[in-house]
């Protein structure tokens, strides 16, 4: 879970194409449908928190997660520039703890596939359900084995901007069925000076069945799931999946 340390300097800059206000529009499509109008969301894994921000700006009230230091000062900064009234907690998402419940909690961009393990994914839920409130909804998404396996396992990407470039060296362990890559980064400092960085990072993929049963076994209702591309059906060549769950067995105070 130690990742995200000299990336976070670049993160946004290499991340500029994903298209985090599609996502927002996504999610805040999904929340509304289940009547989430307004209230306290957390985001899991928030990263820099450019997500966290942009559901903050459609009137909820953020709580933004994240074990690594470094993406959180710099969610930190996008908080003080914007005014925007978030709580960033630096925590490990397998541990956990809020003040009180939440109308929702989200979870995207393959955070959830940085737990290598059922048992942490299955602890990570218990949380999660906990701390939702009745009928709470869990939006999360997570990369498929097809994709490490298929699509990005043992490739190789690179990437060159004006100021830093990276490499991204993939290796997919079939048995463990999980995708190891190394990144390689440089950065401009001072003049045509560039300084080296290197991180390993480690995700493993899983399937809607694995993820269903656990969102069970976490006391939770599975809703329903869809591809994260086409919002269509699941189908056997999704790369990412979106999952939405719901809290189940607490009551509603009277």
């Amino acid at each position: 879970m130690d990742a995200y340390t000299s990336f976070a300097s670049v993160y946004d800059t290499f991340m500029d194409e994903i298209p985090y206000g599609a996502w927002c529009e996504y999610l805040t499509d999904i929340l509304q449908k289940q009547g989430i109008r307004d209230g306290l969301i957390l985001d899991l894994g928030c990263g820099t928190g450019t997500l966290t921000e942009l559901l903050s700006a459609k009137g909820y009230d953020m709580i933004g997660v994240d074990n690594a230091e470094e993406m959180l000062n710099i969610a930190m900064s996008k908080k003080e520039k914007s005014g925007a009234d978030i709580l960033y907690l630096l925590q490990d998402m397998r541990e956990f703890e809020l003040y009180g419940t939440v109308k929702a909690v989200i979870s995207v961009c393959d955070s959830l596939n940085y737990l290598l393990e059922e048992d942490e994914l299955l602890q990570t839920f218990k949380l999660v359900n906990n701390y939702l409130d009745p009928d709470g909804l869990f939006i999360f998404d997570f990369n498929t084995v097809y994709k490490y396996e298929v699509v990005i396992g043992d490739t190789t990407i690179a990437e060159d901007r004006e100021d830093c470039s990276f490499i991204w060296d993939n290796f997919y362990h079939e048995e463990e069925e999980l995708n190891e890559y190394d990144l390689t980064l440089f950065v401009k400092e001072k003049g045509d000076l560039y300084r080296k960085m290197v991180e390993t990072h480690f995700q493993r993929g899983y399937r809607l069945e694995q993820m269903k049963k656990l969102v069970e076994q976490a006391g939770m209702v599975f809703v329903s799931a869809c591809d994260a591309d086409t919002h269509g059906e699941v189908n056997e060549e999704s790369e990412r999946i979106y999952v939405i769950a719901r809290e189940q067995g607490k009551k509603q105070n009277k």
